[in-house]
This record gives structure tokens, sequence and C-alpha cells, in this order.
């Protein structure tokens, strides 16, 4: 399964890992194929480390909202926050440049969010859910990791801002 993120700077090629992590990517997939992710901020880069993005274009880049918001587990559950749980697996780590990984606010908080690494990352093992690599754009990766960012890890500069423009789903599963 592979999608692209158009991004401001060029295009992004990722490989997701359905099998390994089915409810992150259906989360993934579902909001990409949604167009949530159209016009999302690229809201944190930090060099040698990982940019942030998936928040929505119309909210705060606090918000990370996802598919499961609402749904009810049973009859008397509701799901308000909308977020829903990791699935760490040792065999997929934060160990090179391009990995994709959720971005949370502790256990059991995935949402919209996720993060791409600008390289190794181990101290995130068994902290956040990596569900897709990298395979095509490691120039985009280059360019993005070259942003003029502020003390925060913002970026500078420019009213349009660093972007996901739009989502190209190659191959989605989810379609009938």
């Amino acid at each position: 399964m592979s999608l692209t993120l158009h991004t401001t700077h060029g295009p992004l090629k990722l490989d997701l890992f359905c099998t390994a992590c089915p409810k992150t990517t259906y989360n993934f997939l579902a909001l990409a194929a949604s167009a949530a992710y159209t016009a999302s901020p690229i809201h944190r880069l930090h060099p040698n480390f990982m940019l942030q993005t998936g928040s929505p274009a119309s909210g705060t880049p606090k918000d990370s909202l996802s598919i499961y918001r609402l749904q009810p587990a049973n009859d008397s559950d509701t799901n308000p926050s909308g977020y829903f749980e990791d699935e760490i697996t040792s065999s997929l780590r934060h160990n090179a440049r391009g990995i994709v990984s959720m971005a949370n606010r502790g256990p059991g908080t995935n949402g919209s969010q996720f993060f791409v690494t600008f390289g190794p990352a181990p101290h995130l093992d068994g902290k956040n859910t990596v569900f897709g690599k990298v395979v095509d754009g490691w120039e985009t990766l280059d360019k993005l990791e070259g942003v003029e960012v502020d003390r925060k890890g913002r970026p500078v500069g420019g009213k349009e801002g660093v972007r996901i423009e739009e989502v190209t789903v190659h191959a989605n599963p989810l379609a009938g």
C-alpha cells in the first residue's frame, strides 16, 4: 500500500505497513482519502530529528482527530477524544531516515498527526507507532529539513507556509 504526500516542497511517497498496524493505517488511509490532510500544515521541523504534520488545515497544530471519534465501542460507550490505541511492533523501529510514525501525547492518544524522521530516533521505540516509511522523494525530505525554523521548530517566513497540498492514494484497500 502506498500514497504520495504532495507538499509545498515536493512529493514524498510512502509505503504503509497495513498488516503490522491495521488500525493505524486504516485511520491514515481514511483521512487521506477524505482529503483531511489537504492543506495540513507541517508545523514542526527539527533538523536531524523529524517533521510533524497531520492536524486539520482548519484547526490548530494541537488538533489531532482520528476516524474513530465518537464511534461507539459498545452500546454504552463513545470515544469523544477521537484517540485510539498504539500498535507498537518490536520489529518496526525508528532506526533510519524516512520512518513514518504516529505523533501522540502518551499511550493510547493517536489521532491524525504523524511525523517523518530525518534520522534514527531510537528513544521513540516503544512509545510511538511506526506505520510506514518513505520510499521516494528523498530530495523533498532534504528540502523540508532545510526549512528555516524558529527556536520552537516552527517554520518561519512566507504566508503560504509549509504544508501538505494534497495526497494521492495509489492503491486503496478501503475502496470497494
